[in-house]
């Protein structure tokens, strides 16, 4: 089964998406900060990660340095999650290391279609 991870501060981001990823059979986990993300994927390696741009106590930038640090076999899918549409903020995330982009406020909809779209290019 194809593992997902949500990291974001906000506990209504992390239900909704939690919702509707299990409603698309994947296993789900959460973090509400890029601490707690990095201690859940270094507990198990998630194929994919819906990253919140904002945290607290570690940037995003900073997590995906550290992601890159751990060294494991397969890296996950990482989709930038933001509520700024500045393309310089984008192109910074993905040069990072992020490979999409998923603005807030999203509903289940916007998020199973770009998933589907995902699986579809897979």
């Amino acid at each position: 089964m194809r593992r997902f991870l949500i990291i974001d501060d906000s506990p209504l981001i992390r239900k909704v998406a939690h919702l509707v990823l299990e409603r698309m059979r994947f296993t789900v986990d959460e973090a509400e900060s890029a601490q707690d993300g990095l201690a859940a994927c270094r507990k198990a390696m998630p194929d994919y990660i819906l990253l919140d741009w904002h945290l607290p106590g570690m940037s995003a930038f900073e997590f995906l340095h550290h992601l890159k640090g751990l060294g494991a076999s397969s890296k996950p899918y990482v989709i930038y999650c933001t509520t700024e549409n500045d393309p310089l903020d984008l192109s910074k995330a993905m040069h990072a290391g992020c490979e999409d982009v998923m603005l807030k406020p999203f509903t289940r909809a916007d998020l199973e279609a770009k998933l589907n779209a995902l699986s579809a290019a897979a």
